[in-house]
């Protein structure tokens, strides 16, 4: 009777096919589960990144709505303060009154000059 013998070269040469049939399981494998794995997985990036961007959009709107009603009570509050009377709007109502240049330069306290200028401008708006 003989003894069966087992080189380390014969046992190495098994070692390497076994390792390369194991290594070309496992890329067919990957292979053909690797897209729809893959498509998961971009599904559920694609999703996340739109809930970001949605979320993004949403702090957005609530920041303009806030500046939109700030902007609409600084416009309330300059449309109730009524304008402090000049000396100028003053003198237009007076001319658009009819009052001659010398008494508007004396009641609103501005020059000649200016008065018969209002009085000019009033009298070139109604002709």
């Amino acid at each position: 009777m003989e003894s069966f013998v087992v080189t380390w070269r014969e046992l190495l040469i098994v070692i390497v096919l076994v390792l390369a049939v194991y290594i070309a399981e496992m890329l067919l494998l990957t292979r053909s589960s690797k897209s729809r794995g893959l498509r998961l997985w971009q599904k559920g990036f694609e999703a996340n990144k739109e809930a970001h961007a949605l979320d993004g959009i949403e702090s957005e709107i609530a920041l303009l709505r806030d500046k939109v009603s700030k902007l609409e009570s600084d416009v309330d509050e300059l449309k109730q303060d009524k304008p402090a009377a000049t000396p100028y709007s003053q003198a237009i109502q007076m001319a658009q009154q009819g009052v001659d240049p010398s008494e508007l330069a004396a009641n609103c306290g501005i020059s000649r000059g200016e008065a018969e200028l209002i009085v000019a401008l009033y009298r070139s708006h109604s002709s």
